[in-house]
């Protein structure tokens, strides 16, 4: 079982000072607001606190029951009383922590949750705190994000684009789509947990593929006619300004050289060119570069690019690009979002067959054959390739590209053999396992405490008999 300051440690990274009495005068700390009660929203202001230290925090968790996960650089109260706090507003935010998702009702259950997640999101959340109406789900970050002023809080922009799509994603389990990205939310503490994976955290490079995997989704069925207008990226001004923008690098919480290679990538995909030629072009580039990447890295971000799970680069991150690195700006990015429609050319006629349909293809046959109580198929990859007529080249991308196929190899020479299932009916399968054994222990528990009792009053009625006989 997790503590309240385990927790505590994991959303907020030690960004506040530890202890209010040993503060390091040379480190910029920030804070975090409390309030005692929900009833603390009030239309007057937020009635609450201001807490600037873990100690402090971890102290007074269990009289609290909301608090800013994501830390504030500018804090303060609005009377001399000190009653009302102040300074709660986005443009002053030093830090996110964690994304948080408000399931405003109790009627999808823990497992339905952790499946929604599985499926349909960016995967399992870090916590999942209860409340009487309902769940909040953490997705706390492994490295914060800063927030900065510069270039109109362009990473704010991104913070809350990611925000957006996570609550978009988990729309099936009545996640709010209109709750504040960064404002209150339940305090985590040992008592009020439902669910714990702490070291389930994100990276902020993985929020960002899979934000950008979303947005591609939700135009995956639409394509272009043979006839229709196609904007050509690697002519564009854009294009052109971030080839021939310098200084690129990039470090916490900023995007740097692996995004701009990526996203140029995109470009070169979306307009056809092939993956040498693009190699070629975005090599000579990195090495101009004051700090180049390593060839393996631009060779591994390439065959992301040309991996099949992505139609072009996003709108969003090529402006964020520009707005980092090229100063002033009034490039204007040309969307090609309303010229695609929803016709689907059969996989034999394409110039390239997606990545992510093989993927679909393997997903659907393995829960075709799966049972309830085995969590995997046992076929070999010959076998496999030749049940979907699958080149065994595109199976050994697959294997080392996908996060939603799972591979398991048991024993070694002839009598190995290999296991094949998806994320989610493993993680089905774990969550059943788990349920099935804390009722098998409930009814243990519950029957074993009974047959004590029975035999307890048996007990008590031979003896009352022999001593009825004995004194007779």
């Amino acid at each position: 079982m997790v503590t309240t300051a385990q927790l505590l440690h994991t959303i907020l990274h030690g960004n506040i000072q530890q202890n209010a009495s040993k503060m390091n005068q040379y480190r910029a700390y920030g804070a975090v607001f409390t309030v005692r009660s929900k009833s603390d929203f009030t239309a007057a202001g937020v009635k609450g606190s201001i807490v600037t230290s873990l100690d402090t925090l971890i102290a007074h968790a269990p009289t609290l029951s909301h608090f800013t996960p994501n830390i504030y650089r500018t804090y303060t109260y609005k009377d001399h009383q000190k009653n009302y706090v102040a300074g709660f507003e986005e443009r002053h935010l030093k830090q996110i922590n964690t994304f948080v998702v408000d399931i405003d009702t109790t009627k999808h259950s823990l497992p339905q949750m952790l499946l929604a997640c599985l499926d349909h999101s960016i995967g399992i959340p870090t916590c999942i705190v209860a409340s009487d109406r309902g769940y909040q789900l953490y997705f706390a970050l492994n490295e914060p994000l800063f927030i900065s002023n510069d270039q109109h809080f362009k990473t704010l922009h991104i913070a809350k684009r990611i925000a957006r799509n996570i609550k978009h994603s988990l729309q099936m389990i009545d996640a709010d789509q209109y709750c504040n990205d960064f404002g209150f939310f339940r305090l985590p503490t040992a008592t009020n947990v439902v669910h714990a994976q702490l070291d389930q955290t994100y990276s902020l490079q993985q929020l960002i593929d899979w934000s950008m995997r979303y947005d591609d989704d939700l135009q995956q069925t639409m394509y272009m006619p043979k006839n229709a207008h196609k904007t050509s990226h690697t002519t564009s001004a854009w294009f052109e300004a971030l080839v021939h923008a310098k200084h690129i690098k990039g470090c916490k919480g900023q995007l740097g050289r692996n995004n701009t290679i990526f996203t140029l990538a995109l470009a070169c995909f979306a307009d056809d060119w092939d993956q040498t030629r693009t190699y070629d072009f975005l090599d000579e580039l990195n090495s101009r570069f004051a700090n180049p990447l390593p060839h393996k890295m631009v060779q591994t971000i390439i065959q992301s690019a040309y991996s099949g799970k992505y139609s072009g680069p996003s709108t969003t991150y090529i402006y964020a690009l520009l707005d980092e690195y090229i100063p002033n700006h009034t490039i204007r990015v040309e969307s090609t979002t309303n010229t695609w429609y929803k016709h689907k050319k059969a996989r034999t006629e394409r110039t390239r067959s997606h990545y992510n349909e093989w993927e679909a293809d393997v997903e659907q046959y393995i829960m075709s054959k799966l049972t309830d109580t085995e969590p995997f198929i046992w076929h070999t990859q010959k076998q496999l390739c030749e049940a979907l007529q699958m080149p065994q080249s595109t199976l050994n991308v697959l294997i080392k590209q996908s996060t939603a196929i799972m591979k398991k190899v048991t024993g070694k020479g002839r009598n190995a053999k290999t296991g094949w299932t998806t994320r989610t009916a493993f993680m089905r399968h774990t969550i059943h396992t788990v349920k099935q054994q804390k009722q098998n222990y409930t009814y243990y528990i519950q029957h074993y405490a009974k047959n004590k009792e029975e035999e307890q009053t048996y007990t008590t009625q031979t003896n009352r008999q022999v001593y009825a006989i004995n004194t007779s």
